[in-house]
């Protein structure tokens, strides 16, 4: 077995002011000039393998370059480009994947909008905002019953394009795909030609386009590939749920399948527990040579490989690593996703982090290499320069390279505002060395800078990294919001993980958790102690921007929205459902 990871090499160079710059020695590697012309080359090479599979249908390379290429044809004609993207309402399917495709050769950006804006939203103001900005010249749907309603909340005047159902006056993708000329149309897309648009809600709820240019995500896949050497010779098998609307699964996994000559197979579940049940059937059926998911997901999965060891033996036979990212992973968590691995692998998996946003295609830093702690984002990818800027009493995490976006569509003070005067992205995000000695041993996630918050002390609380010390100690909550901005202490709202509490209910589950905080207070600072939490029924909403589809939540937003509650948890004296730590002070 080829090696699984490049060796680290990293450079820093620090400034009197405390900046520090980060890159990698290693040279970024030639990319193909734009996500076309990736394909074009995967489907000479081989034309009979499957790029995807889904619901027993799958689609091979050769096919999608000669169904994308005609809708790209009629694309053209039907004048969309560069001004006139391609909305797509759709979850993950093969025909969302051709209709990307087909607009990637058209020029015309594709904009995938997140499910949950059409489905679970009630009023679908976020997909109206986003068509009055972007002006789409195309809408598609793979199915015209469950997002009719999102359709008709959209102008009336724009063409649409369903797969499946009934919907007057709207195209259909079979009749497109199979009666045109499916020859690809003269020139690939410009390496800055405008490849996707991604929307994020950012704290306001407001959705930004970031713009994602061909460039920007074929010099990421170079980057992959460089830090996991083994891509070169192995055809990644992906068992993927995460959301094309977003870039950790659009960009970075869909992409990796594609530019590797790879097989995506498209999951259905979700990890909540509902639905979590058709991903162990989908890791059942195909086990993958990668694994890529969220804390939330690895929370429902941990349990069920110990329960099934069959199923576990299955999932790690040919995995080369577990990867994680998104959100911060409790170290209780790690442990046992790493037990698992030694119990059931007859080879290492190592379990792994990136780190990146949207505006960086997705991945700026990389852990390539073994036995990193928990919450280690890594090192910079060959081509991609990280400053480290004070910020507060933080350093935040900057970036400039060839993956970095160029802004946001039709917004110039955002996109303005987002860089630094050095021309780098700004995220928010802030971050530490492990070892201030060696940048080759990687920095540690250190919270959102926005997140953080002062205690009437005057003492910085560092949000994002209390609240994994929170899911940690607890064991049996999903998610947490932390509270106390001006206030004398800190306290949480909560959400109880039912899959992990099992059992424990009423006075039980308010015992554990006053037992877990008392734990977690031990010897801790105001600013690391929780004095109160108070468990939430009603779950975070989407509507008002409390969480996205991926699972992350907003803080601010959610304060906003639970004011009530949190002047419950600061009640003096607290009524009878505030849960206290146990033991003494």
């Amino acid at each position: 077995m080829s090696e699984t990871f490049a060796p680290p090499e990293i450079v820093a160079d620090r400034r009197v002011d405390g900046t520090i710059f980060l890159r990698s020695r290693r040279p970024l590697p030639d990319w193909e000039p734009s996500i076309t012309a990736a394909l074009r080359k995967r489907a000479a090479q081989h034309p009979d393998r499957p790029l995807a599979a889904h619901g027993g249908a799958t689609l091979t390379y050769g096919e999608a370059q000669r169904r994308s290429d005609a809708l790209a044809r009629v694309f053209a004609e039907l004048g969309l480009g560069p001004d006139k993207p391609v909305m797509i309402l759709s979850g993950n399917s093969l025909e969302h994947l051709l209709v990307s495709l087909g607009a990637y050769a058209s020029a015309a950006p594709a904009m995938p909008i997140s499910v949950a804006y059409s489905l679970m939203s009630k009023d679908h103001a976020r997909i109206r905002a986003i068509a009055d900005l972007t002006e789409p010249g195309l809408v598609f749907a793979d199915d015209a019953a469950p997002f009719g309603p999102a359709l008709d909340a959209l102008a009336r005047d724009t063409p649409t394009l369903i797969a499946r159902g009934e919907r007057n006056g709207a195209l259909r993708l079979d009749d497109l795909t199979a009666a045109r000329d499916d020859s690809p149309l003269d020139g690939d897309p410009d390496p800055d030609a405008i490849a996707k648009l991604l929307f994020t809600s950012g704290s306001t709820g407001t959705p930004k386009g970031v713009i994602n240019t061909h460039r920007m995500l074929c010099s990421n896949q170079a980057a992959l590939k460089a830090n996991w050497p083994f891509l070169a010779d192995e055809p990644p098998v992906l068992v993927d749920w995460l959301p094309w609307s977003h870039t950790f699964g659009g960009n970075h996994n869909l992409n990796l399948a594609l530019f590797n000559g790879g097989t995506i197979h498209i999951d259905d579940g979700r990890p909540v527990p509902p639905l979590f049940p058709r991903t162990l059937a989908a890791l059942s059926d195909v086990p993958p040579t990668l694994y890529f998911n969220v804390p939330a997901g690895y929370a429902l999965l941990a349990p069920a490989l110990e329960n099934d060891a069959a199923l576990a033996e299955r999932f790690f036979s040919r995995l080369r690593f577990m990867f994680y990212a998104a959100a911060a992973l409790p170290e209780t968590l790690a442990v046992r996703l790493r037990e698992l691995a030694s119990r059931h692998a007859d080879h290492e998996v190592p379990l792994t982090s990136s780190w990146g946003t949207t505006e960086t295609s997705p991945a700026a830093t990389t852990a390539h290499f073994r036995d990193l702690p928990v919450g280690c984002i890594g090192v910079p990818y060959p081509g991609t320069t990280i400053k480290l800027a004070p910020v507060q009493d933080k350093l935040e995490i900057r970036v400039s390279g060839p993956n970095v976006t160029p802004g946001y569509f039709r917004d110039p003070e955002l996109t303005a505002a987002t860089f630094d005067k050095e021309g780098f992205y700004r995220s928010g995000d802030a971050v530490k060395l492990i070892d201030e000695h060696d940048p080759n041993k990687g920095m540690v996630f250190d919270g959102r800078i926005a997140e953080n918050f002062k205690l009437l002390t005057g003492t910085w609380v560092a949000a994002g990294s209390l609240r994994i010390g929170l899911l940690s100690a607890a064991g049996v909550l999903s998610d947490a919001v932390i509270c106390g901005q001006d206030s004398d202490y800190v306290a949480a709202l909560a959400w109880v993980n039912r899959a992990e509490a099992g059992d424990l209910s009423g006075t039980e589950l308010r015992e554990h958790l006053a037992r877990a905080l008392g734990r977690l207070n031990r010897g801790a600072g105001s600013a690391s102690r929780i004095e109160r939490i108070l468990l939430l029924d009603e779950p975070p909403s989407l509507d008002a921007g409390e969480i996205t589809d991926k699972g992350y939540l907003n803080q601010r937003a959610c304060l906003a929205r639970r004011a009530d509650d949190v002047a419950r948890l600061y009640a003096d004296p607290p009524d009878a459902s505030v849960i206290t730590p146990a033991g003494p002070a």
